[in-house]
């Protein structure tokens, strides 16, 4: 699998956990509303509705959402601003999952899709146009 690095270089990866995460199966691409891409970037986390500041890293992005990891547990349900410190982007995302193993990892879905990650050489189904 095709992966980015924090300083912008591209690397190949094919570990046990990236697969769980990354679901290489057949089939399971159908699933996915756009390609999930390991990438970390730093970002801070702001809570919309409750007070919460707090720093934190991506794991693996795609244009709907992301996995991250913060200093502190967040809620699913929770409606946060997320800042993407390279490109200086943000965006509105909820907290649709967290890792009852890893409470500091969680899985976001941003509001409206949109590669904020900057990811340079984004997968194809990316592309602005595709909503899916």
């Amino acid at each position: 699998m095709l992966g980015f690095g924090f300083d912008g270089t591209i690397s190949f990866f094919n570990d046990a956990r990236a697969g769980s995460i990354m679901s290489p199966e057949p089939g399971a691409r159908e699933s996915r509303r756009s390609t999930r891409v390991r990438l970390k970037v730093r970002i801070e986390a702001k809570g919309l509705t409750e007070p919460l500041t707090c720093e934190g890293e991506t794991i693996v992005v795609n244009r709907h959402g992301a996995l991250i990891s913060t200093t502190v547990p967040l809620r699913v349900g929770m409606r946060i601003e997320i800042h993407v410190i390279l490109t200086d982007q943000r965006a509105l995302a909820h907290v649709v999952y967290v890792d009852p193993d890893w409470p500091r990892h969680c899985g976001i879905g941003l509001e409206k899709p949109q590669n904020i990650w900057g990811a340079s050489l984004p997968p194809d189904d990316w592309k602005e146009g595709d909503s899916g």
